[in-house]
């Protein structure tokens, strides 16, 4: 069985953090902030549970002074480096935890320690109380942000400011009207760095849930200028695509089913228990004198709680097909049991999809 995550908090991440922090604090009681931590509850703790108990903890024995304490925090993290601590290593979420919790009064000192933190650990998830309470300062410290040297802060510039970033609060001004982000994804959408242009990739699919036409006007605007541009588009527009929009679809060279055709799909195994795979099959017909690119998806119709059911669409391929010519296709999926995901036995369906036209759907039963 794999590791849980909240388990990176160990007694010999605790020793090493704390021999650091000795170099910098050194009347910091070791003893008693682990016999804080280790509490009644600890062992019943999930992960942002137990980040959110070691930031409360920390300061409790760092003291009331919010400014000294960033003082130190920011001090700590060359000390951190020097010691082997890897750069966005996940146990040290904690620390923008703590200028999340304990800043939003001391605006312009947290700031200046989120430009400085994120370098070390991600403040995707902290900048956000601030932009919420402080939106204005806060657009223009992005826009600032989106032109840093460093792509840890540019990131962030487009990270923090997604209207619907997994696992934090939502940010309903920008879910309502995106248009002040756009300037910042302007600057950043030809970043040099991979991992920036993917999160610019990331905010444009958040937008795209509730402004498509927004993220197609970008998308027509700033498609055919480099390839790095053009993949951060098609990644921006994963939602829009999966839906079938027909705009993106075609955006991307997946034009009409002219001479396309889908036959023989059938289930392999129509009673499926949970904890096994799915099996079905089909052949997808090019009855063209050219050659035709197909985006290849199937969409799973999951049985809920209430007896209906929620549609899930997951992608196969994306591939040319040679004129005049018969594929068969044979695609499992897995039921077996994870945390992101409940199952329900009962009768569900499983459809095929080319280039966002729903074809032929059937019936199996989960049990």
């Amino acid at each position: 069985m794999a590791e849980l995550l909240k388990n990176v908090y160990s007694e010999s991440f605790f020793k090493k953090f704390l021999s650091v922090v000795l170099l910098i604090a050194h009347k910091f009681n070791e003893k008693a902030f682990l016999n804080s931590i280790y509490n009644e509850q600890w062992e019943t703790l999930a992960l942002k549970q137990r980040m959110r108990h070691i930031s409360i903890v920390f300061k409790e024995q760092l003291g009331p002074d919010y400014t000294s304490n960033i003082e130190l925090i920011l001090r700590l993290i060359p000390e951190l480096e020097k010691k082997g601590f890897k750069t966005d290593s996940l146990e040290f979420i904690f620390l923008p935890d703590f200028v999340e919790i304990y800043g939003l009064e001391n605006f312009q000192t947290s700031i200046d320690a989120i430009e400085q933190i994120t370098q070390f650990v991600t403040c995707e998830f902290a900048v956000r109380p601030f932009i919420q309470n402080h939106e204005k300062e806060m657009l223009a410290q992005l826009l600032a942000w989106s032109k840093h040297k460093h792509p840890s802060v540019r990131r962030l510039a487009t990270e923090g400011c997604r209207p619907r970033l997994p696992w934090a609060m939502a940010l309903n001004s920008f879910k309502v009207n995106p248009q002040p982000l756009i300037a910042i994804l302007e600057n950043l959408k030809n970043d040099t760095s991979e991992y920036v242009r993917r999160s610019v990739a990331n905010n444009l699919n958040d937008i795209s849930k509730d402004h498509p036409e927004k993220v197609l006007e970008l998308a027509l605007n700033w498609i055919g200028k480099t390839k790095e541009t053009d993949a951060l588009i098609k990644h921006g527009c994963r939602t829009l695509l999966k839906k079938g929009d027909i705009t993106a679809m075609e955006l991307f060279g997946f034009g009409k089913l002219n001479d396309i055709y889908l036959n023989d799909f059938e289930i392999i195994n129509t009673a499926v228990k949970i904890g096994e795979y799915l099996e079905f099959s089909f052949r997808i017909e090019n009855r063209s004198s050219l050659d035709q690119k197909i985006r290849l998806e199937y969409a799973l119709y999951f049985l809920l709680a209430n007896n209906t059911l929620s549609k899930k669409v997951f992608k196969i391929s994306e591939k040319n097909y040679r004129k005049n010519s018969i594929t068969t296709i044979t695609k499992k999926h897995s039921f077996k049991i994870i945390s992101t995901r409940k199952f329900y036995t009962g009768i569900q369906e499983v459809a095929i999809i080319l280039n966002g036209v729903e074809l032929e759907k059937t019936t199996f039963k989960l049990g």
